[in-house]
């Protein structure tokens, strides 16, 4: 009962976050996720809750979605979530879980301590789509990558944020289908999904309020700080 219930508390912080900053909302809440209701619940109530999420940004940005690069990073991380799918069902839950919480980590601190974007050549960017994918397809976490694809060809913050969010509506959608196949959706986890809508739509209104208030940098450095104590989380 007290899982479950911290288990949508986590959902409402984590994508009121993604609301402020546009970046960590899965990263951040997939390490205590798993620890409350088991992988399997976690993955296939957030990837719900992302796109559902994701979807209301799409509608209200669609005016600056950049169909071609849209296409493009959809194509490049399809292939990745194949094999990251394949990937997450051979593998050791333990390594597995050890490598994301790594991954976490260094997401955070990179953001923390480096600030400049990575910018690559154009052929090292298909394997940067391809990773996100494989991560993706195996965690749900995939952003961390995608950004260094994204923030070289998307250069309008306004045209980033509309053509990112659909990328994750129509991955997740297919994820959907994975997840129904391997038997994620129990009458556990959609009554979870459903309860969860609550705190989507809360997360979603009361992030925006607070992005016009609160100090950006200052918040960013605390989601830096919570990403590093998520990833520790599933070190110990």
């Amino acid at each position: 009962m007290w899982s479950e219930i911290l288990f949508q508390i986590v959902l409402f912080l984590s994508n009121t976050i993604q609301t402020i900053t546009g970046f960590a909302g899965t990263l951040l809440a997939m390490p205590f996720s798993i620890r409350l209701v088991g992988i399997e619940e976690a993955k296939a109530v957030i990837n719900i809750f992302t796109m559902l999420a994701c979807a209301v940004i799409a509608v209200q940005n669609y005016r600056y979605i950049n169909y071609k690069i849209l296409v493009k990073m959809v194509a490049g991380m399809a292939v990745g979530m194949i094999i990251g799918t394949w990937l997450f069902e051979q593998l050791p839950l333990d390594i597995l879980l050890d490598a994301y919480a790594v991954l976490v980590i260094l997401v955070a601190a990179k953001k923390m301590f480096i600030k400049k974007e990575i910018h690559l050549p154009a052929w090292a960017m298909l394997f940067v789509l391809l990773a996100a994918g494989i991560i993706h397809g195996m965690f749900l976490s995939g952003g961390a990558l995608l950004v260094v694809y994204a923030v070289t060809v998307l250069k309008d913050k306004n045209e980033f944020r509309a053509t990112v969010a659909p990328v994750w509506v129509i991955l997740n959608a297919l994820l959907i289908v994975s997840h129904y196949r391997a038997g994620y959706y129990t009458v556990q986890t959609l009554r979870a999904t459903a309860i969860s809508v609550i705190p989507l739509a809360a997360s979603i209104a009361i992030g925006n309020i607070l992005y016009r208030k609160i100090n950006q940098q200052q918040f960013l450095k605390l989601t830096y700080v919570l990403l590093i104590i998520s990833g520790v989380s599933l070190l110990v």
